[in-house]
């Protein structure tokens, strides 16, 4: 009676554990089989994480209409690029455009090298095929003159200048001088403005500065409304005397005076967020037309700090974003070097005046440039001299003759960067991209 007692409680035992044995080796097989599915399919996790991290982002964004703030993916993506392109890291814009340094350093990484060097130039804008040299260059913009807008009629104008920025992957500059008074590209036209635009010289002997705001914001708004968006006015060299090259163009009065012109027509130009150029660096002063020939200023450096200087320093206050540099030889700055060309200028222009914005060159085909260099390529001097934007009327010339230098690194990767993230910069902060 005992033993059959005992094989009576012994049995549920026996059979509880022949179950959890059962258990434990189907669960054995469930996670050898799980390890070998593992490595034959990847989880959808290892998909992404192994995938290009662009992609992912999109993937993820697309599925699941995640809303990120602008700022945080540009800094990814700026960060990102910038950590895969050999680890070299991007330069950093510091001050009028410092706020779209992250925007533009995510435009700068996603470039090709030739894109690059394409933003460097300001073309002369071609009069017939300017599309197709958009395709080819992508250039930073186009200078147009009379010519370019000559028997056109505002709609016309406005398609002209719509095509080119469709054929651009990244939005161009736009410009062309109209100064009003002997240099007006626009204006001339019955067709475009109901008449032409008077000198400053005149405008103020009207009308005084509140005058000289009004026809300045007049341009403005003409230029936008066609499609520019810069000027390359005001004048801000100082000259009170009739005979000189430069005299019908300036204000013709001191420098105090002159500065006030400057900052009354930067204030009105920044009141229609179109972009200015104070023009023509160092200072003209009395010297000869550089278009015809090289000049040279031999008037003492006091000369400058004392009264050149102040209506680009005036401008540079009021929030000028762009100074086109003369191709004066300033023998008081550099006796060897036209100032377009001249690293020492260039240095004057932003250690002591101060500008952090875009510095460009008065056209480099002008006379005195080739003079001076024999007939040799200007471009890659001119860069390295410290000019951000080429104003260039040789497109194919210039473009190759610096492509071909930054490959063989007579221009660095950093120092063409540098330029660039500061033309994007500029063109964010004026709604142009």
């Amino acid at each position: 009676m005992r033993k059959k007692r005992r094989l009576k409680n012994t049995t549920p035992l026996l059979v509880a554990g022949s179950i959890v044995f059962v258990l434990a080796a189907i669960f054995g097989v469930y996670k050898i089989a799980d390890a070998a599915l593992d490595r034959v399919l990847p989880s959808p996790n290892s998909l992404v994480s192994s995938a290009d991290p662009a992609d992912s982002s999109k993937a993820v964004t697309s599925s699941q209409s995640v809303l990120v703030p602008e700022s945080e993916i540009l800094s990814s993506a700026a960060q990102s690029a910038a950590s895969s392109s050999n680890n070299a890291e991007l330069p950093v814009i510091t001050g009028i455009f410092a706020r779209y340094n992250t925007s533009a350093q995510h435009k700068l990484s996603a470039m090709t090298l030739k894109e690059k060097v394409g933003q460097v130039f300001v073309f002369r804008c071609p009069e017939s095929g300017a599309v197709k040299t958009t395709e080819e260059y992508q250039p930073g913009g186009y200078c147009l003159m009379a010519a370019n807008f000559q028997n056109k009629t505002i709609a016309q104008v406005q398609s002209m200048l719509k095509s080119y920025q469709s054929a651009s992957k990244t939005h161009m500059i736009l410009c062309c001088d109209e100064e009003g008074g002997t240099v007006v590209r626009i204006s001339k036209y019955s067709a475009l403005a109901a008449s032409a635009f008077k000198s400053p010289q005149q405008v103020f002997k009207r009308s005084g500065l509140d005058g000289i705001y009004n026809d300045t914001v007049k341009k403005a708004q003409l230029l936008k409304k066609l499609g520019l968006n810069l000027n390359l006015a005001p004048v801000c060299d100082v000259s009170t005397n009739s005979s000189d090259f430069i005299y019908d163009r300036s204000f013709g009065k001191n420098a105090a005076q002159t500065s006030k012109f400057v900052t009354t027509s930067v204030n009105a130009y920044n009141s229609q967020n179109l972009s200015c150029t104070l023009k023509h660096f160092p200072g003209y002063g009395n010297n000869k037309d550089t278009h015809t020939g090289i000049a040279y200023d031999k008037r003492s450096y006091s000369t400058f700090t004392s009264s050149d200087f102040l209506p680009f320093t005036a401008g540079i206050n009021a929030g000028a974003q762009c100074v086109l540099v003369s191709h004066n030889i300033v023998n008081s700055m550099d006796a060897k070097n036209p100032a377009s060309l001249s690293p020492k200028v260039h240095s004057i222009l932003r250690k002591e005046l101060g500008f952090t914005g875009v510095i460009m060159t008065d056209d480099l085909s002008m006379d005195a440039i080739p003079d001076f260099t024999g007939g040799k390529n200007p471009s890659v001097a001119a860069f390295n001299a410290g000019n951000d934007i080429l104003l260039s009327s040789n497109m194919a010339e210039d473009f190759n003759a610096l492509y071909a230098a930054v490959q063989n690194g007579s221009v660095t990767q950093q120092r063409l960067d540098e330029s660039v993230l500061r033309i994007l910069a500029w063109k964010y902060k004026m709604g142009i991209i």
